[in-house]
């Protein structure tokens, strides 16, 4: 019996918690968003089940947990910790994308810069809510909706705060279809819905080619604090572009990035202990996460309609809500509220330019906050 009894007490009913029992219910939310309904399934399914792996209670010292020193699941999370997985899903991202979108209409680079003022909307917030300046830092990032981003930032600036900062933006980032149209809907007219866009010029592959090696001299030399991201992601595009390194682009955004979100994501999930993550800190981060993506998202479109009184050649708003870095979701979304209005209206390329837009300027803005802040 006294066997039996100590079995109890070191297993996970005798340690079970009303927290543990919140963040299963969370995880098992994250799961059926991804499975029923499609939302970011790549991200949602492995941070859904590392929260339920994470709020599996046990005794201490049995060397199993993430925030145990030498246990499986603490080395994995050192991706996470240390900042090593990011940098790779930058490259990964960076294989993937075609920045022609953005080379053939400058201009639009414009909607994703403004996109970025959640972030900066965010930083005060943090401040006024008693933050120190450095963890209000890495909060901010929430409102580029980049999570990569976010936990590269969290990981120098905030590590305390890590779990919940992850869990917002990758959370924001696979509401994105939610949140979104209701914001474009209630800033712009059915009027405005309904421009149609100039075709995309075409971009000369030598262009295509210089580009991620005169950007990345440019921007880092401007904020050398996003050398890491902004170094991995336009080397990433140059494999992409460049012609001879095709084996390489393939396997880093196929097999290479495939790998490292399904380690960043269930060993994010994991971090979600009860005992660490349910704190007023985390609902605070919570919070201001869905503030910031809300003021996001109008900003790019409110820029775009500002942008369409100063110039003869029109843009549709619509796509002022690509500015926010969750790539290519935000665009898709664009596509699919212009869709509504006009069937045969096709946003998509053209969104796809403030969305790569914003990526880049989510990472600058981490850069500088890097800079500054370290």
């Amino acid at each position: 019996m006294e066997i039996i009894l100590q079995f109890l007490r070191n297993g996970a009913f005798g340690n079970f918690t009303l927290g543990n029992l919140l963040m299963l219910v969370v995880g098992c939310i994250f799961l059926y968003l991804a499975i029923k309904k499609d939302y970011e399934p790549l991200l949602l399914v492995p941070i859904g089940f590392g929260v339920l792996v994470g709020n599996i209670p046990y005794s201490a010292g049995m060397n199993i947990g993430v925030y145990e020193v030498g246990s499986v699941f603490s080395i994995l999370y050192q991706g996470v910790s240390q900042g090593f997985y990011p940098p790779l899903i930058f490259m990964g991202i960076g294989a993937m994308t075609d920045f022609s979108c953005m080379l053939s209409n400058p201009r639009l680079i414009i909607l994703g810069a403004a996109a970025q003022f959640g972030i900066f909307i965010t930083f005060l917030g943090s401040l006024y809510l008693g933050f120190s300046i450095e963890h209000a830092a890495a909060i901010g990032i929430i409102g580029g909706a980049d999570g990569p981003t976010a936990i590269f930032l969290s990981s120098k600036l905030a590590p305390d705060y890590l779990g919940a900062i992850a869990i917002a933006a990758y959370s924001y980032m696979a509401l994105v279809p939610v949140i979104q149209p209701p914001i474009i809907k209630l800033l712009t007219t059915k009027k405005e819905r309904l421009i149609r866009m100039k075709p995309s010029k075409p971009v000369s592959k030598r262009l295509r080619i210089m580009f991620p090696i005169v950007a990345f001299l440019l921007t880092t030399m401007i904020a050398p604090g996003a050398i890491t991201l902004l170094g991995m992601l336009f080397f990433g595009n140059l494999l992409k572009e460049c012609g001879v390194t095709e084996r390489l682009a393939n396997t880093a955004r196929a097999a290479l990035i495939d790998i490292v979100t399904i380690l960043l994501g269930f060993t994010v999930g994991l971090s979600t202990d009860a005992t660490r993550f349910l704190t007023p800190d985390s609902i605070k981060i919570f919070a201001l996460g869905a503030g910031s993506f809300c003021v996001a998202t109008a900003s790019g479109i409110l820029v775009a309609k500002l942008m369409n009184i100063l110039s003869k050649n029109p843009i549709n708003p619509i796509i002022g809500a690509a500015g926010v870095s969750a790539v290519p979701d935000s665009a898709r979304v664009c596509q699919v509220v212009g869709a509504k209005e006009d069937p045969n209206n096709f946003l998509i390329m053209h969104a796809m330019a403030p969305n790569v837009a914003g990526v880049i300027g989510s990472a600058i803005a981490a850069g500088v906050f890097l800079s500054v802040f370290n």
